[in-house]
């Protein structure tokens, strides 16, 4: 086995590639190389990448020409009550973010959503989907491929779960544009975010519609899924987990704690995230919703391109009689505690002080639970900027904290 200085001199003479290390040597001595390499060609120490606390073998799945790890902060928001059909208890809430002021604002808001009762929540619907296109002759053809689809679900089903032992395809929506033709799978994914696993299903079960129809699988994505991309019809019919959260906050308290009433909290939504989002034609009619989600999905090892989807938040706000009522609904958090970054050491304690590492007993349960505790945390983060921008005390918390 050749050493570093060896490997080294290999790729900086095109002899080898990046990827091609681990072919040559082990894990640990590639990453130390492919360092070297970084060095000669960047002028750049990489000492602090270099500090990591995952083992090789731990980061394989995750990352390919691996050169160490990226450090972020984490802090804690909480400790705060919630009532779901998942959560329930006391929960505190790892963020990891680079943000100043961010988790003292998710902890501002948590104290007054727990001294309130605590928030309520509820996972709506549950469905990953992935939209394989398909091209035909004419939409004559479209319509048999479509009544196929319709007529054969059992068989459609029966092959696509041939593939997993734990998804299960609940429905396919199909829809057609001309000479193309979109089936729309939607999985229930248990406790994994579950995009591979509704990926792979669904490529087994293009396979019988071209089998058995004039369609011809033209990509496995089509685009209509929608992944990672801003999408109308995630807002709207949902994806991964549709989750609510809510709280009525007495009016005293409101004062109290925010130092403004509940009339003002409920006109800077209406005029900010409602009015404001609508002429901006934005499709999240939020705050800052993918704040809160982005740094949970850091904590938690989540896939961090889908908080495009988790900006996907409505927040609504009603002045009462008997206080402030606040809620926020997330038409498409896609989350899970198996697979992808879970399984990583830090995101791992992250998800163990929430209570969800790994599979849920029954199946689905854990990451119906971590779904509904970041709705809870976004429900404290629209609580708090909203009645700072409405008492006007954002800029000044910002510099109190030296941000």
């Amino acid at each position: 086995m050749e050493d570093t200085e060896a490997l080294r001199d290999r790729v900086l003479n095109g002899d080898l590639r990046l990827h091609e290390l681990e072919d040559y040597t082990d894990r640990e001595t590639a990453i130390a190389v492919r360092q070297e390499v970084i060095k000669e060609q960047t002028g750049t120490s990489v000492n602090a990448i270099d500090r990591y606390g995952f083992s090789e073998e731990e980061i394989e799945p995750n990352i390919e020409n691996a050169i160490g790890g990226t450090e972020i902060p984490i802090g804690v928001a909480g400790a705060v009550s919630i009532s779901g059909n998942y959560a329930s208890g006391e929960y505190y809430l790892p963020l990891a973010t680079t943000e100043g002021a961010l988790v003292a604002s998710v902890n501002r808001g948590c104290s007054v959503i727990d001294k309130a009762g605590g928030a309520t929540t509820r996972v709506m619907q549950s469905g990953m989907t992935r939209a394989p296109v398909f091209q035909v002759e004419s939409v004559a053809e479209a319509e048999t491929v479509v009544n196929w689809i319709k007529t054969n679900m059992d068989q459609l089903q029966e092959t696509a779960e041939s593939t997993t032992s734990h998804g299960e395809l609940l429905d396919i929506d199909p829809y057609v544009v001309g000479d193309s033709i979109y089936p729309r799978f939607i999985y229930d994914t248990k406790d994994a975010m579950g995009m591979n696993m509704a990926t792979i299903a669904t490529r087994k079960a293009s396979e019988l519609i071209e089998e058995e129809t004039p369609a011809r699988l033209v990509a496995i994505s089509g685009n209509l899924c929608s992944d990672k991309k801003p999408a109308a019809i995630n807002a709207i019919e949902g994806r991964g987990k549709t989750v609510i959260a809510e709280v009525l906050i007495p009016e005293d308290q409101v004062q109290e704690q925010l130092g403004t009433t509940s009339d003002a909290i409920e006109e800077a939504n209406t005029r900010k995230n409602l009015v404001g989002s609508a002429k901006a034609g934005s499709l999240g009619f939020n705050a800052h919703a993918a704040n809160v989600v982005a740094a949970m999905f850091l904590a938690t090892g989540q896939d961090e391109a889908q908080v495009v989807e988790g900006a996907n938040t409505i927040t609504t706000v009603e002045s009462r009689s008997e206080g402030l009522y606040m809620s926020v609904s997330l038409a498409s958090l896609e989350a899970g505690t198996v697979g992808g970054g879970t399984s990583l050491p830090t995101q791992q304690e992250a998800l163990e002080i929430i209570g969800v590492a790994g599979g849920g007993d029954p199946p689905g349960s854990n990451a119906g639970e971590l779904a509904e505790v970041i709705a809870t945390g976004t429900l404290a983060g629209e609580l708090s900027l909203l009645a700072a921008l409405a008492s006007r005390h954002l800029s000044g918390a910002h510099e109190d904290l030296g941000r």
